[in-house]
């Protein structure tokens, strides 16, 4: 007698759902060196051009009279501002690193000596524009350049080139936390440089003096943040601490870019030259910007939630935050560089 046969077992099937292993851990195809070039490439052309040629398009739209080296002076200051983001984005970011508990050993290697040279170097070129009455060429001449200094644009950006190099001679040290004094002076500077007011400058400086570093602080910050993920891309807990870390001060900070941002353009700008300025369309386009970026962080806070189920699942959107948060300040470096509107009585 043949041995009874065992009924057939229906086919294994592999499990399916949001979580399965082949969706959440496969990771995606790296681009090819060419692409890789390509997109850097892309990336750098927009950085110069954005600068270079926004000011002219929003003003001969609206047919004002353009600053001399208008195109010239947005770009420079989109470089002091990128740098100082990162520097005192570092700084901030190397602190909440060391207050994750069972963190990985090491680091993202530092950022802060190249950001502050590249702040030298644009300072000084603020500082030639000026000399120059907007040819850096022309400022080169050693009476122009005298003259430059007894001027507040001068004066400013002297004083910025100074503090720049003393923040990278801190940073090359082996006491990088002292930077934070000059790049203080740094950003008190900016405050003083934005757009002089005649009535109340108090407030005004106030208000850029808060504006721009809580918008450093969450800009240079996030960008820490996201390359010591990756540097900790094994240990996904540690990596997830440290975005939730960084996600409870950011809130607080937008709220005060808000707060101080409108303030400020409640002050400045006029509602009905809103449109009928250049200095009015890109500080709309910024605040479509900035909608996009709190969009995106809302979503990167969400998925922060889902980490302990699929790891990496809040870098997406943190990354795309992060691209938005530069296109925020190549905007802002435009807005700079535009003619002022009349101020309202």
């Amino acid at each position: 007698m043949k041995p009874p046969m065992d009924p057939p077992q229906p086919a294994s099937r592999p499990p399916s759902g949001p979580f399965t292993v082949g969706r959440t851990c496969a990771p995606p195809a790296p681009l090819s060196p060419a692409r890789r070039v390509l997109a850097l490439a892309a990336s750098a052309a927009v950085v110069v051009l954005v600068p270079l040629l926004g000011t002219g398009l929003v003003v001969d739209e609206s047919y004002e009279v353009r600053l001399p080296g208008d195109g010239a002076t947005a770009l420079l200051r989109a470089v002091l501002l990128a740098a100082l983001c990162v520097h005192i984005g570092e700084l901030a970011g190397v602190r909440l690193a060391r207050r994750v508990a069972g963190a990985p050993a090491g680091l993202p290697r530092p950022w802060a000596v190249r950001a502050a040279w590249a702040g030298v170097a644009a300072a000084v070129g603020q500082l030639l524009l000026v000399a120059g009455s907007g040819s850096p060429v022309a400022g080169l001449s050693g009476p122009a350049l005298v003259e430059a200094y007894g001027t507040r644009p001068g004066l400013l950006a002297l004083l910025e080139a100074n503090a720049f190099l003393l923040a990278a001679l801190c940073a090359a040290s082996g006491r990088p936390g002292w930077a934070a004094v000059p790049l203080a002076a740094i950003v008190f500077g900016e405050a003083l440089r934005a757009h002089p007011e005649p009535y109340t400058p108090e407030t005004g400086t106030a208000l850029t003096l808060a504006h721009l570093t809580a918008t450093a602080l969450w800009t240079g910050g996030l960008l820490y943040v996201l390359r010591t993920r990756w540097r900790w891309r094994h240990d996904a807990a540690a990596g997830r601490e440290l975005l939730t870390r960084y996600a409870r001060p950011a809130a607080l900070l937008f709220a005060a870019i808000t707060a101080t941002g409108v303030c400020s353009t409640l002050r400045r700008l006029p509602l009905a030259e809103t449109l009928a300025t250049g200095y009015g369309r890109v500080l709309l386009a910024k605040l479509v910007l900035v909608l996009v970026v709190s969009g995106l962080a809302l979503a990167a806070r969400g998925r922060l939630r889902r980490e302990a189920a699929v790891p990496g699942a809040a870098t997406r959107p943190a990354r795309a935050e992060l691209v938005a948060l530069a296109a925020v300040v190549l905007v802002s470096a435009v807005l700079t560089a535009v003619p002022l509107p009349p101020t309202p009585v």
